[in-house]
């Protein structure tokens, strides 16, 4: 399997300073690739810049120690929508029955504050959609990847140096470590398994 590339990596850990640029008190992004295939039913599974200014509402809202979802993660409450109003997110609609605000979408002036970001992005993911579609049209996905998943996001097996594991959704993990009872060590994705 092959990992994620250098650039596409790169360019998500410049698009998250960017928006910390902005937002100082938004933590650091573990693990930018852990963002890359990653299929949320509440988040929505594409990654983009507006999907990366999401994540990062959720890491203001975490920093601050704020409940931002409830339902293992799939509502989105209205202290989720007030932290995505100041980083430049709006919900225009009703909340959705299941997902609350998280629909949300880039307003005009968020896309003029991160357009330079924001077109950086897109070619990294237009190149490295291009070349990841040839290897991944015969890979088998797995049902909770090809029709979504009801728990938050796709889960994915993290280990820590003792060897026990927990399955994780990798925005999670991104957010802050997690650490194991047992060795006091942080859990990792595997890198095969994040380039998966």
């Amino acid at each position: 399997m092959s990992t994620t590339p250098p650039v596409l990596a790169a360019e998500l850990a410049f698009a998250w300073a960017e928006i910390q640029r902005h937002h100082p008190e938004l933590p650091d992004l573990a693990a930018p690739e852990a963002l890359i295939g990653e299929s949320s039913s509440a988040c929505g599974g594409e990654l983009s810049f507006e999907r990366l200014l999401h994540e990062a509402v959720h890491g203001v809202a975490a920093a601050r120690g704020i409940r931002d979802t409830s339902r293992a993660g799939r509502y989105h409450n209205r202290r989720f929508l007030a932290v995505a109003e100041e980083l430049g997110l709006e919900h225009v609609e009703e909340p959705h029955a299941s997902s609350g605000f998280s629909l949300v979408a880039l307003t005009p002036e968020a896309k003029k504050r991160y357009r330079p970001a924001m077109e950086r992005l897109n070619r990294a993911l237009k190149a490295h959609s291009a070349a990841t579609s040839a290897e991944t049209t015969r890979a088998f996905r797995g049902p909770a990847a090809r029709h979504g998943s009801s728990g938050g996001g796709v889960r994915v097996k993290a280990v820590c140096d003792c060897g026990r594991n927990v399955r994780v959704v990798p925005s999670v993990l991104a957010q802050a470590p997690i650490v194991c009872g047992g060795c006091g060590k942080p859990f990792r994705i595997p890198e095969t398994a994040a380039a998966a």
